[in-house]
């Protein structure tokens, strides 16, 4: 059954949108800080993810990480968790909503509730050039959730065991030592890395491209806090033609982890836990 278009339709479609989060008032990261910072650094460790799986990082508080394209065009799924209390997660639907579909320089990744603090900022991406595509289609999402094993199952059945979901979940148990059960439950939404990904206008459906990662691009961090992190080279390669897939050419990441000087550590503003006091109201 198809509902009547009320004559007053186009005028309710006319009425201009209002954004949801203004950010005028949100804490901005000290970004000339960080570019000085970034001139001195000292390399302390390296991670090379292979080709559809995944493996885990730590960056200490004020320390600087990078995730680079090394072989060819390939995307990532990123977590991040506080390293000492793994309760505090990426919430990617917050970040969502305060800073956009996609994320790029000077912007930040935030942790959930009851936390609510920026986890890392983004001070280097080698792709802000990219900027939005006639498909309305830009790199670094936070819209995705993730390749994962059910979904895949719903669709198309059997069992892949490489999707990003999985892929994240081996990492995690192997770190943490955990049953697998135990490790899945901490796995959450991601930070697409290098994915090109949009909205189709006319159906608004969840779309990714070729993603324009060439191997020497990267997209780098400073830690907020003291971070946990995995990092899953999709099995989608580039993501040009499907995830969850054995047929696309996949690619390792490479991530690495910079010391920056001790002066530019004191000199870091303290980053507390959310103020609201929890009390609900009661």
């Amino acid at each position: 059954m198809t509902n009547t278009v009320p004559p007053d339709a186009q005028e309710r479609r006319a009425i201009k949108p209002v954004i949801c989060y203004p950010v005028d008032t949100l804490p901005k990261p000290d970004m000339a800080l960080y570019a000085h910072a970034r001139a001195n650094l000292l390399k302390t460790d390296e991670v090379l993810v292979p080709a559809r799986d995944a493996a885990t990082f730590h960056v200490p508080a004020g320390h600087f990480f990078r995730i680079s394209s090394v072989e060819g065009p390939q995307v990532g799924d990123l977590n991040l968790w506080n390293a000492d209390d793994l309760n505090e997660r990426f919430y990617s639907g917050k970040t969502r909503a305060l800073h956009g579909t996609h994320i790029t320089k000077g912007q930040q990744m935030w942790s959930s509730f009851p936390y609510l603090r920026p986890m890392a900022t983004i001070i280097h991406d080698t792709l802000d050039w990219y900027g939005i595509d006639d498909f309305g289609g830009s790199v670094h999402d936070v819209i995705g959730t993730r390749c994962d094993p059910y979904t895949h199952h719903l669709l198309k059945g059997g069992q892949y065991h490489h999707c990003c979901h999985s892929n994240l979940t081996r990492a995690l148990a192997k770190e943490l030592n955990m049953p697998l059960s135990q490790a899945e439950s901490l796995v959450h939404d991601v930070l697409n890395v290098f994915m090109c990904t949009g909205f189709t206008r006319d159906t608004g459906q969840y779309f990714m491209k070729a993603s324009p990662v060439r191997p020497g691009d990267y997209l780098e961090f400073v830690a907020e806090i003291d971070l946990l992190g995995a990092l899953s080279a999709c099995p989608g390669g580039d993501c040009s033609l499907e995830h969850s897939s054995d047929v696309a050419a996949c690619y390792p990441l490479l991530v690495e982890v910079f010391a920056p000087s001790q002066e530019m550590l004191k000199g870091r503003a303290h980053n507390s836990p959310n103020g609201y006091d929890r009390s609900h109201g009661s």
